[in-house]
């Protein structure tokens, strides 16, 4: 196992972390929660650097690293949702665009093709992360960065697929 797959795997081990302190200590200003939750948001661009400055890009670490990223956003939506603080209708169309991307790459990677990170996705992550950190330390426009996120979020969905006309064109013949 490599640098950059230690630091994904690590994303991973901070999730049920982050989820505890998140959902124990109560909502507003938890900085033991943000901390973990930001330390872990700052492993995702970590391991991607890592593996590409070091030339240890992997099959496993291609694999995993959207897991990982997967896992924190999703156990960060449904924290918040169990609070109360997020409507499910945003945890469901954040989660949606997650599995239809996500359904997309596998795609293509059946066909033996990549997709990679758009900036699209990249805004969507930066903001989803803003987003939630902004509820994790009870900032009061949390819920407008919230609606930004799923906007954006949406659009990074719709240029995925938008780009991928050929691949799904190909998939179904």
């Amino acid at each position: 196992m490599n640098l950059p797959n230690l630091v994904t795997m690590s994303r991973i081990l901070l999730v049920p972390i982050f989820a505890f302190l998140t959902l124990v200590y109560p909502p507003g200003l938890n900085i033991p929660a943000t901390i973990v939750f930001l330390l872990a948001a700052l492993t995702d661009g970590l391991d991607g650097y890592l593996a590409r400055s070091r030339q240890e890009v992997t099959k496993f670490g291609q694999l995993i690293d959207p897991i990982a990223d997967k896992l924190l956003i999703t156990s960060a939506l449904l924290a918040l949702l169990e609070l109360g603080q997020i409507s499910t209708w945003v945890a469901l169309i954040i989660l949606g665009r997650e599995f239809s991307v996500s359904g997309l790459r596998m795609l293509a990677a059946a066909e033996g093709r990549v997709i990679a990170a758009s900036k699209w996705g990249k805004l969507k992550t930066t903001v989803q992360i803003a987003a939630i950190t902004a509820f994790l330390l009870g900032i009061s426009w949390a819920p407008f960065l919230m609606w930004i996120a799923v906007i954006v979020t949406i659009l990074s969905g719709v240029d995925y697929f938008r780009n991928a006309q050929d691949i799904l064109k190909d998939s179904m013949e």
